[in-house]
């Protein structure tokens, strides 16, 4: 079975980071027998360069390192992202 991780690039108290990672973990769910998805939540407030880079469109979405998304997920397109990987 192939892994692929998935991050969010977020900081805490963000509906919008919440709602994506609603959207992400019913995908996983979804796909389990087929991929593994490792998700990865990171705080912008963690990083001043990931602050500066990335601050006005959290949460930003990456699959296996490539931005795939920011503010909102599209669950079909991330689906379709993941099982392509």
């Amino acid at each position: 079975m192939k892994t692929v991780e998935v991050t969010i690039l977020g900081k805490p108290d963000c509906h919008l980071c919440d709602v994506a990672e609603e959207v992400i973990r019913d995908i996983a769910g979804s796909i389990s027998e087929i991929v593994e998805v490792r998700l990865n939540k990171r705080s912008i407030l963690d990083d001043e360069a990931l602050y500066s880079a990335h601050w006005e469109r959290i949460p930003v979405i990456f699959v296996n390192g490539l931005e795939h998304s920011h503010w909102r997920v599209n669950p079909e397109r991330l689906r379709e992202a993941i099982l392509k990987e």
